[in-house]
């Protein structure tokens, strides 16, 4: 089964397991931007409960920009506020500090274009789970395309999370607020360890692979 994924910064459970799953990976860069989406939102569990880190954006040609041509708008203040909140609500998790290495240094480069910092990250955290996964890239746009299971719009929506089977794991605040679904794979990462990729092997992805689950 080939997957059809859009850009996602720190994607969710949901869309990391339903990568590492797939038989191949394409990975859409012609699609007009959307915003609102994961493309350019991560939610993390901070000491308040759940936290969304958005990476502003510039879209150079108005509502018609290709998410391929979305710019980064500014490159010094939302890294450090992004860093400081991913420290503060994992500093205290099992594995933040074996991690960390993997992770902090792209809060100190210079990514001008949105689908290069998230493609960075996502071939990071495929390192912090030993795993390999080859990606490729549209060459055009398709709204209907053939021989793939399209997940460009189900699996990237920050405001999606009950519709996924998302068992239990322990996280750090979740004496204070209860266990928090579907979120960044940075949290069941930091707080699983080397145990994150069996557990997203074995995740229940349906979900994301049958749209109509979402409608």
């Amino acid at each position: 089964m080939t997957l059809l994924i859009p850009t996602a910064y720190l994607p969710p459970v949901s869309y990391l397991g339903a990568v590492l799953q797939a038989g191949s990976v394409v990975m859409e860069y012609f699609e007009t931007y959307q915003k609102q989406t994961c493309r350019n939102h991560c939610v993390i569990y901070g000491p308040n409960g759940r936290q969304v880190l958005s990476v502003p954006v510039s879209k150079v040609n108005g509502n018609h920009t290709l998410t391929r041509d979305i710019r980064i708008s500014g490159q010094r203040g939302w890294k450090q506020i992004h860093w400081r909140s991913i420290e503060t609500a994992y500093n205290n998790s099992p594995f933040f500090l074996y991690y960390r290495d993997y992770l902090e240094p792209f809060y100190f480069k210079n990514h001008p274009y949105l689908i290069d910092l998230n493609l960075d990250l996502l071939q990071s955290l495929f390192q912090m789970l030993n795993a390999k996964v080859d990606i490729s890239f549209t060459s055009k746009f398709e709204t209907h395309p053939d021989g793939v299971t399209d997940c460009r719009q189900t699996a990237v929506s920050k405001h999606i999370t009950s519709a996924f089977n998302i068992p239990h794991y322990h996280q750090v605040f979740e004496p204070a607020h209860g266990f928090l679904t579907n979120l960044s794979a940075l949290d069941l990462i930091f707080n699983l360890g080397p145990e994150a990729i069996s557990y997203l092997q074995k995740l229940d992805v349906k979900p994301v692979f049958e749209p109509a689950a979402l409608a």
